[in-house]
This record gives structure tokens, sequence and C-alpha cells, in this order.
């Protein structure tokens, strides 16, 4: 809750310049938006609305196999798909933000105008829970158990590559995704309800003294999401990229998990998240070949994949995880 030194540092701000934002993050998963490039990365924007809160998809798990030819005057075996139902659940994602009228009053450009900048700060923030949502989903303590199941959960045994880094609390994981219906979808639930309220004022409590009571605006932002991981080979992850001295990112452990990702998926990814440590590494690991002996470029794809730098992924997961 913002007090009136907040509120003069406010004041005293540079109008020209605005609001310098330096606790603004690299949300591609959930923005859509590569932050280098400003390009589109397709699929991440094309978001599934559920008209409730929970959704299933049909998936079929085996074809029929066997029995395709048979002799004259015998018979075949009746053979059928293998069908499962698989269920989704979005949830409540609420964001809540109070501030003392006495105080945002004091705002010289207006309290309207101070609540419109603390709007943005809860769009960002709801923002940078949800782009490490997305990785962690449930976790205890990497992602939010109140929220919904992200790809830590969703990600097949057969689908997790090791790269051996052993220094406690400096993992980090790169991420294969493919998006698409059948694949990896965002989903909002009650028809795609996103909604920054009104601000309204209410009678807050003193946080020293319960007893004691004051006026305040309150402002909320509310919406129900979820992710869909349709296919059980639409994500991969490399995981135990340390510190560790060739532990890091390389372009050997890229091309195992895009040879891992074919053979299981049958489809190429359509992108690859990582975090700027790891794409340094990757970038440190090769040798550049060239007339001026300049240093590698900055990798920027793999195999026609692009690798999209993200702060949803962490640089101090456990090796547990």
């Amino acid at each position: 809750m913002p007090n009136l030194l907040q509120i003069a540092k406010l004041n005293m701000g540079d109008g020209g310049a605005g609001i310098i934002e330096e606790a603004s993050q690299m949300h591609p998963e959930i923005s859509g938006m590569h932050p280098w490039s400003g390009e589109t990365i397709p699929g991440v924007a094309d978001s599934r609305t559920v008209t409730g809160l929970t959704f299933s998809t049909l998936v079929r798990t085996s074809v029929p196999k066997g029995g395709s030819f048979r002799g004259i005057n015998q018979g075949v075996a009746a053979v059928s798909s293998g069908f499962e139902n698989r269920i989704y659940s979005t949830k409540t994602f609420d964001k809540r933000f109070e501030c003392d009228k006495a105080a945002a009053d004091r705002y010289e450009d207006g309290w309207q105008a101070y609540l419109a900048i603390e709007a943005s700060g809860i769009m960002e923030g709801g923002i940078q829970d949800l782009g490490k949502q997305f990785y962690y989903g449930t976790h205890a303590t990497l992602g939010d158990a109140e929220g919904f199941p992200g790809l830590l959960q969703s990600v097949d045994a057969n689908m997790v590559i090791d790269a051996g880094g052993t220094t406690a609390d400096t993992g980090s994981s790169v991420w294969f995704v493919r998006w698409g219906v059948q694949d990896v979808r965002h989903a909002i639930g009650r028809d795609g309800e996103f909604d920054m309220g009104e601000v309204r004022e209410e009678t807050l409590t003193d946080k020293d003294d319960p007893t004691k009571k004051y006026t305040g605006y309150v402002q909320n932002l509310l919406f129900y999401p979820g992710l869909q991981v349709a296919h059980r080979y639409s994500c991969l992850r490399i995981k135990k990229l340390t510190a560790d001295t060739g532990k890091g990112l390389t372009d050997a452990l890229l091309g195992k998990g895009l040879s891992t990702f074919i053979s299981n998926r049958k489809r190429r990814p359509t992108c690859i998240f990582a975090t700027p440590r790891s794409i340094e590494q990757l970038r440190a690991s090769r040798t550049a070949t060239n007339a001026t002996g300049a240093e590698a470029p900055t990798p920027t794809s793999y195999e026609g994949i692009p690798i999209i730098p993200t702060d949803g992924i962490t640089n101090t997961e456990p090796l547990s995880v």
C-alpha cells in the first residue's frame, strides 16, 4: 500500500520520461511478443475461451493396427481406436490493489492518474505471475499451488533431458514447446472474461490496529486462466543446466532435444524458451568461424526454431525439480 513518501516521489518524477520501469520483465510466453525483436510468436496469443471453468479434450491414444490384409474367404477381427477424455480446469486469478484515499488524492495529477499508474503495475505483476505459472505450475516454491498446472506438471517423462549440472540452486531449464489447437494453448474461463474492475471506495483496516478504519481506493484484476497441454509430447524440458563448467546449454543438448521431440511428437516444436544465461552459455560454447575472429553471435534460433529469452524460467531451480 502506498504511503505519502511514495506519493511525494511520484510528484517529483520526470513528467517527460514517465515511469521508468525497472521492475518489468520478459514474458513472451504470455505476451506473445519476442522481447528482443518485437515480432509476434505464432500461436501464443491463440487462447481458448471456456464457457465455464473446466473443459475437456478428446485424445486418440491409439489407432487400429493389424488386420488390414486378409485371404480369400477369410475374415478379419474388428478393431477400433483408443480414446481418452482429459479434463482441464481454469483457476481464479485475483490481484488486488488498495490505497489510502488521503494519500492518492495528494498526487499532483489527481487520484485517477495515480490509480492508472498502479493499474499498469498490477497488469505487469499479473503477467509476471502467469509467466512463472506457465512453466512451474503448482510447484510448492517455484509456482503457486492454488494456480493451474504448468509445463512442469504436464511434461512426459520421455521428454525430459538431464544436462547433468551439480551446483545446488543454480539450475535452469530450457523448454521446447509446440503451440496449437492440438498442443499447448492458454485457456481463459467464463467466456474469456478479463476484468480490470472499476475503482471503488471501501473502508480499510489499519494493519497495526484492526480497531481503526480509514477510507481507501480499491481495484482488482480478475480472470480465470488455465493451460491446455493436449498432446503428451507437446513440450520437452532440458533440466539441470547449471553454473558448472560444461553443464550449460550446448548445441549437443539442443540436438538431442529436437531429435527426441520429433521422434515422439512426430512434429517440430514451434519455439524454444530459455533464460538469457542459457542463451549466453550456448553462444559461449560455440567456436566462431569467421575471417575477423569475432566472437560467435548471440543465437536466435536452432534449426530454424526461434530461441526466445524469458524471465519466466529461473536460474535458481533446485536440482531436485
